[in-house]
């Protein structure tokens, strides 16, 4: 029988919500709960860690940055409650990784299927710039997640996928997938929209522009793009339908 993961991604995420470790970004994040801003005036602001979202049991890992400030700031879940979330839970849905195309609050009745969500820096941080020092403080984190549903990916036998939402994703995951000894291609594969290489005969990882408005808005991420990759992604989780 395979291993549960859901034990060890609960005790992952209970140090996420509770750690103190970087000290600018706990007073950025504690202020923007505090401060709040004027659309989202009457509601009580989640200000801790984010911890990671989704089904303990998926084969589908996504990486993303970081917390925005008024979204899983604000929301206490991953992508939720701004306009990146906006894309990427509608892309979701469609290729039927989550059960509705919206995600608003912990309330809403968002659940996924097969797919779970985690960042590289759990806290907001200013200028959504977080620092060489935070990003490391909060790499352990995603380096037991990693472990967690590399450990299940095995067990399971099966195709499972890592998806790395911009460049900064791809570049810090593929150093947690070095350590945890698969084999990462030589020379590194460049970041691009689309890109997919195998890092096992079981794990591909998929690269996609992050879905902020610096890219949606500009069109560099578009709809289409964002749903032919997701056709990807389940097409190799998923070869004999």
């Amino acid at each position: 029988m395979a291993p549960d993961p859901t034990s060890s991604l609960d005790h992952i995420n209970d140090e996420v919500t509770r750690c103190r470790l970087c000290p600018r970004l706990v007073q950025w994040r504690e202020q923007v709960a505090a401060e709040k801003t004027k659309r989202f005036s009457g509601e009580n602001y989640w200000g801790k860690g984010v911890p990671g979202f989704g089904d303990p049991r998926a084969r589908l890992l996504i990486v993303g940055l970081a917390p925005a400030a008024h979204g899983a700031n604000r929301t206490g879940r991953m992508f939720t409650g701004d306009r990146s979330g906006d894309w990427l839970y509608r892309a979701l849905h469609k290729a039927g990784f989550a059960n509705q195309p919206t995600s608003t609050s912990v309330q809403d009745g968002l659940t996924l299927k097969n797919a779970y969500i985690t960042a590289l820096c759990r806290c907001a941080p200013p200028a959504n710039k977080p620092t060489g020092e935070e990003f490391a403080n909060c790499r352990p984190f995603l380096n037991r997640e990693t472990a967690t549903f590399r450990d299940f990916w095995q067990s399971v036998h099966g195709p499972a996928a890592i998806l790395c939402l911009g460049q900064l994703s791809y570049r810090f995951t593929l150093q947690e997938l070095q350590e945890l000894g698969f084999e990462v291609p030589k020379p590194r594969p460049s970041f691009g929209h689309g890109q997919a290489f195998s890092l096992s005969p079981q794990l591909r990882l998929f690269c996609s522009f992050h879905p902020s408005q610096q890219n949606t808005f500009t069109g560099r991420l578009t709809e289409e793009m964002l749903d032919g990759l997701f056709e990807s992604i389940d097409a190799w989780l998923n070869p004999n339908e």
